[in-house]
C-alpha cells in the first residue's frame, strides 16, 4: 500500500490493539510469505529473529533484497507460494506499491480501500512451501513462526505446508470475515483448518471495518502443546 494508506492501517491497528505482534517475543525465527519490501524488518531485528522473506513480484523482490542488506539474520527468496508446484498463475499487481497484489480478483476489498486497484498482471509459476524449504535448504528448526500476507491465498499456502506445520509454534495471517477477494480465505475458513491442525487462536486484532459489514483482522494461532 502507499505510505499514506499504510500509515492509516497502522493507526487503525493501534486503535483496536496496542500490540498485535506481542507473540514475537516468543518467536525464534520467522518465515514471512508475502514480504513486499520487508516493512517489518526492523521489528524482527529488534526481537533478534532470523527471517526468511518470500516475495513473488520481481521488482519488489529487488527492493526487498536492498532493504535487508544490513540485516545479517534476514534472507530473501523469490517465489510465489501456493498449494501447487510449478503451476502457472496470473498474478495481479496493485497500484499501492504492490501491497494488495494477489492471484485472486478484487471484490469487496474496494469497499474499504476504493482507491486500490490492479495496474498490471504478470504470469508466475508457483511452489509449495514444503518444496521451497527443501530447495532453499531452510532449517525449519530455526523458525517457529509462519507469517502470511498473501491477500486471500492463505489457505493455499497452508495446504502446501501441512508437513511443516508441526515445526511452527505460531501462525499469523491477515484475513477478513467477508469476501475481500473472489473466493478468498476468510476468518472461519482459517479457524477450521487451524483447529484441525492442532492450533488455537492466540490473539485477534481488528484493523479495518467495512461499512456494509465485515472486518479485517490480524489473527495469530498457537500450536497446542502435547
Amino acid at each position: 500500500m502507499t505510505g499514506k494508506i499504510r500509515g492509516g492501517l497502522r493507526w487503525l491497528k493501534s486503535k483496536f490493539q496496542s500490540d498485535p505482534d506481542k507473540f514475537l517475543s516468543k518467536a525464534s525465527g520467522v518465515i514471512h510469505v508475502g514480504a513486499n519490501v520487508g516493512q517489518e524488518r526492523e521489528l524482527y531485528a529488534q526481537h533478534g529473529l532470523r527471517v526468511v522473506w518470500i516475495e513473488p513480484i520481481p521488482e519488489t523482490f529487488q527492493t526487498l533484497q536492498a532493504n535487508i542488506r544490513n540485516y545479517p539474520q534476514q534472507a530473501a527468496v523469490h517465489c510465489l507460494v501456493t498449494d501447487k508446484d510449478d503451476a502457472e498463475y496470473q498474478f495481479h499487481i496493485s497500484n499501492n506499491d504492490g501491497l494488495s497484489s494477489s492471484i485472486l480478483d478484487l471484490k469487496d476489498h474496494q469497499d474499504i480501500w476504493p482507491e486500490v486497484n490492479f495496474k498490471q498482471t504478470i504470469t508466475l509459476r508457483s511452489a509449495t512451501l514444503e518444496t521451497l524449504v527443501q530447495r532453499e535448504q531452510i532449517n525449519t528448526t530455526q523458525y517457529n513462526t509462519l507469517i502470511m500476507d498473501t491477500q486471500g491465498a492463505e489457505m493455499l499456502v497452508l495446504k502446501g505446508a501441512v508437513s511443516l506445520l508441526p515445526h511452527f509454534r505460531f501462525v499469523k495471517a491477515e484475513v477478513p470475515d467477508f469476501e475481500a477477494y473472489v473466493d478468498c480465505c476468510q476468518v472461519n475458513d482459517l479457524a477450521q483448518f487451524m483447529t484441525e491442525q492442532g492450533y488455537r487462536e492466540y490473539s485477534r486484532s481488528r484493523f479495518a471495518k467495512r461499512a456494509d459489514g465485515g472486518s479485517y483482522y490480524d489473527i495469530v494461532y498457537e500450536r497446542i502443546a502435547k
